[in-house]
């Protein structure tokens, strides 16, 4: 069964072309280090709960909209593997203040997989 890494953050829209290209670029840094699939969405049909969503999950202002981000690995082993080239990479550094969101409102996962299509 394959691993998947899951991400939920909050970025303003004015600035989600600088996210997508960002994206671009982690997608292509991704794979080229093993990954099976990388994902990055845009809320289109998310509500908003009664209790809970996703909006509160990243303290969601008025004007940011809410990323789901994947990416699907072999296995857990490979993502490890992946994962540690992918931080070794250059290219994906960046300085904090110059990310197009709030890090500190990121939160992600790891997901051991338990059902999965072929």
């Amino acid at each position: 069964m394959t691993y998947t890494d899951g991400f939920v953050i909050a970025v303003p829209k004015d600035k989600l072309d600088a996210y997508k290209k960002m994206a671009r670029k982690g997608c292509k840094i991704w794979m080229e280090h093993g990954a099976l699939h990388y994902a990055e969405c845009v809320a289109d049909d998310v509500p908003h709960g009664k209790s809970t969503d996703f909006y509160r999950a990243v303290k969601c202002k008025e004007d940011e909209t809410v990323i789901f981000a994947y990416i699907v690995y072999k296995s857990r082993a490979s993502r490890d593997a992946v994962l540690k080239k992918v931080m070794a990479d250059p290219r994906l550094h960046m300085d904090p203040k110059d990310m197009p969101f709030d890090g500190k409102r990121m939160f992600w996962g790891g997901f051991k997989t338990i059902v999965e299509s072929k």
